[in-house]
């Protein structure tokens, strides 16, 4: 049974030559994938001045559709720009391209595996990932092989058993106190307790963050939304924001409407 009574005092050494080193190492192998990451970054390649005019016509209309319901643009303007933006949306005027030749919709969007700036957006998520992963293993290595069995540190509080496989990896002992954490459990918390203290060092935008270790790049890409690197078919991306255009002017009301009779009645007159 477990006895919860039986008390463990450990030798200081413990503390300075595996304790201390462990969560040195570690700070500091996060500080130095931080600043590898930063060296790997290629720097960004510049965008041609017809696909920013593509992704902001459809960023343009996306805010006016966003302030239809309370517009501060009066009718006539408001239905002036939106007429424009379905037209041009609708003759594929801002297309970087071009408009479309022929039957627009049979048309498919570029593969990635064949455009040379999405290989390079995936060979700088792999260099990324591989620079963020081979490290943790290699310090889990070192601490298995040296520090196998070690009891290092007991926590100040009170813990439920359901904590021990947790906090006592590698230390097959049933009596001991939950509180007890072994030397491999201490490599786990400092995995996933250190990112505070690196964004406290490097700041919030950190490549040192361990979170980003417990997923793939396959699994991330799977994850995440699309990316600029990404090609995207904006052909049918404006035709379904003209859709929306004329969805949102039924909506439309200008938020300056009456405001001679509102302004009167708010003031008793």
């Amino acid at each position: 049974m477990s006895n919860s009574n039986v008390s463990l005092y450990l030798d200081p050494q413990i503390r300075d030559w595996v304790l201390f080193p462990i969560t040195l190492v570690m700070i500091l192998v996060g500080v130095f994938r931080h600043y590898v990451v930063l060296l790997l970054q290629s720097p960004p390649k510049k965008v041609p001045r017809a696909a920013i005019r593509e992704q902001r016509a459809l960023v343009r209309s996306q805010i006016l559709r966003a302030t239809s319901a309370e517009s501060p643009i009066p009718p006539t303007y408001y239905k002036s720009i939106s007429q424009h933006l379905s037209q041009a949306f609708s003759n594929g005027t801002y297309l970087k391209d071009g408009p479309p030749k022929g039957d627009s919709e049979k048309s498919t969007p570029p593969n990635p595996l064949t455009d040379p700036a999405a290989m390079d957006g995936m060979m700088s998520g792999m260099k990324t990932q591989m620079v963020m992963m081979v490290p943790q293993m290699v310090i889990m290595g070192w601490i298995n092989f040296f520090f196998q069995g070690f009891v290092l540190i007991k926590l100040p509080f009170p813990l439920t058993l359901g904590f021990k496989s947790m906090l006592q990896r590698g230390v097959a002992t049933p009596d001991m106190d939950v509180r007890w954490v072994s030397s491999l459990s201490w490599y786990f918390l400092n995995f996933f307790g250190l990112n505070g203290l690196y964004r406290l060092i490097l700041g919030g935008d950190n490549s040192a963050d361990s979170s980003r270790d417990m997923s793939t790049p396959f699994a991330a890409a799977a994850m995440a939304g699309p990316q600029p690197g990404q090609p995207q078919d904006y052909n049918k991306l404006f035709k379904a924001e003209r859709d929306n255009l004329e969805f949102a002017e039924g909506l439309y009301s200008w938020v300056a409407k009456d405001v001679e009779d509102r302004v009167l009645r708010k003031y008793g007159r």
